[in-house]
């Protein structure tokens, strides 16, 4: 007699249920761009999508109160030159997002408390670094002010954004980058790139720790790092079908684990939940979400359920533990965009009986408070997560006591705008170095030399010009004049013969 042992997991049973319509957000212009981004990034505040627009790149922002249908006329967030490719919010602030181009502009904005009543288009910092398209921003997750850049020109950047300055630059990438993942402290970061390699880096000296071959398929990838501290990643294999892998880092050579899945062409966003270890693999252009645990016990990558819509995913956003609802058990929730231009609410939920808080669901998450500060991090102080209860709910901080202050150099970022108050500034030359102030001041003294050599070529040139006129007056004035004495006398006898003479 034999007989199947159900494996025991208290996510098994875990379900996923779309909202009503009037509850979710509609008639949005969802971007068009081909750039393998979500297009939508949410925290308990606000939700943010990357939209189609004219004359540059935006992306709407909106309190997630704001349910139901969008005017087309809403307040955007568009100070970029081009069309924006990725939007990422600060895990301690959650009015604070920062917004890769094509523009090769990384810009980091402040979202009042209540969203923006009219478009925004003054960031708090520009940071100005790659020369080709910004395809991609991630803040640290434990260091206050650390964002992570990577744009088409194959460079990766990390930035200290209180300063608006790059703190480290990694250049060991020969292709572009598709993804970047930190780590659970932030010591070290995982990247996928073009050329079919997954690299593992040290974030702070830009130096390639082990590298491998990622998947063998052309197509793009992704990596992400697990609380545990393995990788997982998605891609396709030579056949062009759609894989995912777990990895070990110190044998990337070798995958734990690498399943094929389907032969569909969209790339596949793996979304992690640390607190639960459930990874959700949401494919661009699917109609369904799978979502696995991963545990200890072979095949450690178990496979749960799938959730099914009608309609085909354009991007998605998943909202931090911090901003579920507790009391009906939700794990997760989905933001999810379909091309008809509605943003689907999705939750995931584990059916519970009792009403009381489910402390094995909702163990001590990440909270809004950094760990370090960026010279911290730099000077290699690793610090985990500072954890939060979520027993008594969540209560978001307000926008006054989460302002982020940049305090630029003077040489650095400088706004010099002739609009609004910008226009108003007056930059005095205390502020500026002694290097600078003589710099424009060689600068000064070399246009008023090149001024005063026009000048006088000019003066040359106008008394040329008057004296060519003068000559020519006096000509054309001898040529109208009659000569008396030169004119011939008349010879009435001239037409005769000698002979009739």
């Amino acid at each position: 007699m034999s007989f199947r042992v159900v494996r025991s997991s208290k996510f098994r049973h875990v379900y996923g249920s779309s909202l009503k319509r009037d509850q979710c957000y509609d008639n949005i212009r969802v971007s068009k761009s081909s750039w393998d981004s979500t297009f939508c990034c949410v925290n308990p505040k606000f939700l943010a999508i990357i939209v189609e627009s004219a004359g540059g790149g935006a992306f709407i922002v909106l309190p997630l109160s704001k349910v139901g249908r969008i005017n087309a006329d809403h307040p955007l967030v568009g100070g970029h030159k081009g069309p924006v490719l990725d939007i990422a919010w600060c895990p301690h602030n959650d009015n604070v997002i920062a917004s890769g181009s094509e523009d090769c502009v990384v810009k980091v904005w402040h979202i009042p408390d209540g969203g923006i009543s009219r478009t925004l288009t003054e960031p708090i910092v520009d940071l100005i670094y790659h020369q080709r398209r910004v395809g991609l921003v991630l803040w640290h997750p434990t260091a206050q002010n650390v964002l992570l850049t990577a744009g088409s020109d194959n460079q990766v950047a990390i930035w200290n954004v209180g300063t608006g300055e790059v703190m480290v630059r990694i250049d060991c990438h020969p292709d572009i980058v598709y993804c970047a993942s930190w780590n659970w402290d932030g010591s070290q970061l995982v990247t996928t790139c073009k050329d079919k390699k997954i690299r593992l880096i040290n974030p702070r000296t830009g130096n390639v720790d082990e590298e491998a071959v990622c998947h063998e398929g052309s197509k793009a990838t992704r990596a992400i790092f697990l609380k545990s501290g393995l990788i997982f990643t998605t891609g396709f294999s030579k056949m062009s079908e759609r894989q995912y892998s777990l990895r070990a880092p110190e044998q990337l050579t070798e995958p734990i684990v690498m399943v094929e899945l389907d032969t569909s062409n969209g790339v596949m966003f793996p979304l992690y939940d640390p607190d639960t270890n459930l990874v959700y693999l949401c494919g661009k252009g699917d109609s369904v979400i799978r979502y696995f645990e991963i545990t200890a016990e072979l095949p450690f990558v178990h496979y749960i359920n799938t959730f099914q819509t009608p309609d085909p995913q354009r991007g998605i956003g998943m909202m931090p533990k911090r901003g579920c609802d507790v009391s009906s058990c939700e794990i997760t929730r989905f933001y999810r965009l379909n091309n008809s231009g509605l943003c689907q609410v999705i939750t995931m939920t584990v059916p519970r009986k009792s009403e009381l808080f489910q402390e094995d669901l909702y163990p001590d998450t990440v909270g809004d408070t950094a760990a370090s500060t960026a010279e911290e991090w730099l000077e290699g102080k690793d610090a985990e997560p500072l954890l939060i209860s979520l027993k008594d709910g969540y209560t978001p901080k307000s926008a006054q006591k989460s302002e982020l202050r940049v305090n630029r150099k003077a040489n650095l970022l400088e706004k010099k705008s002739g609009r609004g108050d910008a226009g108003n500034q007056h930059y005095s030359s205390e502020s500026l170095p002694d290097d600078i102030i003589q710099q424009f001041k060689e600068e000064i003294r070399k246009l008023k030399a090149m001024i005063v050599k026009h000048e006088e070529r000019i003066r040359i040139l106008e008394k040329t010009a008057k004296q060519y006129e003068s000559e020519k007056v006096a000509a054309n004035n001898i040529e109208e004049k009659p000569n008396s004495d030169n004119v011939a006398p008349v010879n009435a006898n001239a037409d005769l013969a000698p002979d009739e003479v």
